[in-house]
């Protein structure tokens, strides 16, 4: 008979992401992670391999999360752009106050690291890009249905997108009156069409 897992893996790596996202990859000890998932080192370093493991498969447990958020919310709309406009109040506005942090755990990895761990950079970097590869398909779809002209570049418009938000949520973070924040979201995808 195999020893089944006396843990919930999908639990410590939700609490171990949650853990991460607010105090980032430096300022996050072993002892932290330890009371986050409720393990001994040996188990993390069985399951996980290093910190440095665990931080990587939670890069990528946030990342597939905003995904799938990302897609229920082009499930939710008709309209692409609707869509992507609900995905970012919702990032923005409806997350204060409920996240670790009020920044994608993404880009403060990407600005809190250097090339001495630049494999979770590259993991970080990478990531950013999936989720800017799903706004380019948003995008074409919005292009495809004549939401936006056919001459519009949708890998252009996602690159944009993407530092619109990360701009919007650092200014969410400064200044909380939500309807100013709603109407700078509206700016941000209307001179896109």
């Amino acid at each position: 008979m195999v020893n089944s897992a006396k843990y919930d893996r999908q639990a410590a790596l939700h609490n171990a992401t949650q853990l991460f996202w607010e105090k980032g990859f430096h300022a996050t000890s072993m002892r932290n992670i330890q009371d986050a998932i409720d393990m001994r080192p040996g188990s993390i370093y069985a399951c996980f391999g290093s910190k440095e493991g665990l931080f990587k498969e939670s890069l990528n447990h946030y990342a597939q999360r905003s995904l799938s958020l990302l897609r229920q919310h082009a499930q939710e709309h008709e309209s692409p752009l609707q869509a992507l406009r609900s995905f970012v109040i919702y990032l923005i506005g409806n997350r204060q106050g409920t996240a670790p942090s009020d920044l994608c755990m993404l880009v403060k990895t990407v600005a809190e690291l250097t090339e001495d761990q630049s494999e979770l950079l590259m993991e970080a970097r990478q990531l950013l890009k999936l989720i800017e590869n799903e706004f380019a398909v948003l995008f074409q779809r919005a292009i495809d249905c004549g939401e936006l002209d056919a001459s519009q570049d949708p890998e252009r418009l996602a690159r944009l997108l993407e530092m619109q938000i990360m701009g919007l949520r650092a200014y969410a973070r400064a200044n909380t009156d939500r309807s100013q924040v709603e109407q700078l979201v509206d700016d941000a995808l209307s001179f896109m069409a």
